[in-house]
C-alpha cells in the first residue's frame, strides 16, 4: 500500500489562513443572538448570573475573522468551589423528585433548544467557525440527546438478581452518584455538553459544566435555557476560564464524585490521576488516530466520499477524523485523482457564508500545528 500524505494540501493551505476570511454580517447575526436573550458572558453559579470574583475577563474570538466576539468571564478554582457547593446542595432536592418531572424538564429544555436552533447555531459559527450548515446540524444532534435522555431518565430499572441461599433476596438498586465535573472540548461547543449533561441530569445528578475558553458562548447560551426550561438553580452550574485552576479544583473536592471529559490523551491521562485521591469515577473520550483504508474493489466515487467525510468534517478537527488514507496499490492512482479533484472543489471561508463548505481552524496555534 502506497500512504496519501497530503492529497489535501491545495484545501488545507486555504483553511490554515483566516487573515483572508471576511466577516460576513457577523454584526446581524451577533444582534439576532442578543434579541433572543442568548448573549451571556457571566459564568453561572447557583442559577446566578456572576463575573469572575476578581473581575479578570477573557476574549472570545471569531476565528475566521480574529475579531472579538465578547468578553466574558476568567473564572478559577474559587468560582469552581463555590459551583460545586451549588451543586452538591442542590443535588439532595433534584435527585429526589421523580423520573418523570425530571424528565418533563429535560423535555421542556429539548424543545427550547430546538426553538432556538438559527440562533444557537450562529453562536456556533461566529465563536467555533463551522458552516453554519455544520452548526445547525449539531443543534439537532445537540438536542437529541436531550430528547433521549428524557425519556431515559424513566427507565432507570433495578434488578433481581436469583440467590446463592434460599433466605436471601438480591436486589440492585440504581441511584444518582452525585456532583459531575463535565470538561468539554471546542470543536463541538453544544453536543458535547448535551451529551454529557442530559444523563447525568436524568438520573438525578447534578453538574458542574467546564466548557472551552474558545467556545463558552454556546454553552452559556445552552446553560441558559436550562434554566428557562425549570432545571433548578444549582444543578446545572457553568464555569470558564483559568483551565488548570478549574480542573484542580474539580479534581481535589470530594463533592464531585464524577468526572466526565472529551479532549486530548496528555490532559485525560492528568485527570484520571488527579482523580485517584478522591477515588472519583471517571469516563474518558480522549484523542483518536484514526486510519482511513482503501482497498482494490472500493467504488471510487463512495471511496471519495467516504474518505472526504472522514478527513474534512469540521476542517479536520474532530477526535474520529482520519489522520492518513492508506490505499492499495491497484487502485491508488485513480483514487489519488479523484480525491485531489474533490478537495479542490471544496470552498473555504467564513462559515456565515451560504457556499462556504469548510470553515476555519480554530485558532493561529492550530494553523501552525498544521
Amino acid at each position: 500500500a502506497r500512504h496519501i500524505l497530503a492529497a489535501s494540501v491545495s484545501a488545507s493551505s486555504r483553511v490554515a489562513s483566516r487573515r483572508h476570511m471576511g466577516s460576513v454580517d457577523a454584526g446581524a447575526a451577533m444582534e439576532k443572538i442578543r434579541a433572543a436573550g442568548l448573549l451571556r458572558t457571566r459564568g453561572l453559579i447557583g442559577g446566578k448570573w456572576v463575573d469572575a470574583y476578581d473581575g479578570k475577563t477573557i476574549e472570545v474570538q471569531n476565528p475566521a475573522t480574529g475579531e472579538v466576539l465578547a468578553n466574558v468571564a476568567c473564572m478559577g478554582n474559587r468560582e469552581t468551589a463555590d459551583a460545586i457547593t451549588s451543586a452538591n446542595t442542590t443535588f439532595y432536592t433534584w435527585s429526589k423528585l421523580t423520573a418523570s418531572e425530571r424528565s418533563k424538564a429535560l423535555r421542556k429544555w429539548h424543545d427550547l433548544l430546538m426553538s432556538h436552533k438559527e440562533e444557537l447555531a450562529l453562536l456556533m459559527t461566529l465563536e467555533q467557525g463551522k458552516p453554519m450548515k455544520e452548526a445547525l446540524g449539531e443543534v439537532n444532534y445537540g438536542a437529541s440527546f436531550i430528547e433521549f435522555f428524557a425519556e431515559e431518565a424513566k427507565r432507570v430499572y433495578g434488578d433481581i438478581i436469583p440467590p446463592t441461599l434460599a433466605d436471601r433476596r438480591l436486589l440492585v438498586l440504581k441511584q444518582p452518584i452525585g456532583v459531575v465535573g463535565a470538561i468539554t472540548p471546542w470543536n463541538f461547543p453544544l453536543a458535547m455538553i448535551t451529551r454529557k449533561v442530559g444523563p447525568a441530569l436524568a438520573c438525578g445528578c447534578t453538574v458542574v459544566v467546564k466548557p472551552s475558553e474558545f467556545t463558552p458562548l454556546t454553552a452559556l447560551a445552552a446553560a441558559d435555557l436550562a434554566l428557562q426550561a425549570g432545571i433548578p438553580a444549582g444543578a446545572l452550574n457553568v464555569v470558564m476560564g483559568n483551565a488548570p485552576e478549574i480542573g484542580d479544583e474539580l479534581m481535589q473536592s470530594t463533592q464531585v464524585r464524577k468526572i466526565t471529559f472529551t479532549g486530548s490523551t496528555a490532559v485525560g491521562k492528568k485527570l484520571m490521576a488527579g482523580s485517584a485521591n478522591t477515588v472519583k469515577k471517571v469516563s474518558l473520550e480522549l484523542g483518536g488516530n484514526a486510519p482511513c483504508i482503501v482497498f482494490d474493489d472500493a467504488d471510487i466515487d463512495v471511496a471519495v466520499k467516504g474518505s472526504l467525510a472522514a478527513k474534512f468534517r469540521n476542517s479536520g478537527q474532530t477526535c474520529v477524523c482520519a489522520n492518513r488514507i492508506l490505499v492499495q496499490e491497484g487502485i491508488y492512482e485513480k483514487f489519488a485523482s479523484a480525491f485531489v479533484k474533490a478537495v479542490q472543489s471544496l470552498q473555504v471561508g467564513n462559515g456565515l457564508e451560504e457556499s462556504t463548505s469548510q470553515g476555519p481552524l480554530i485558532n493561529e496555534a492550530a494553523v501552525q500545528k498544521r
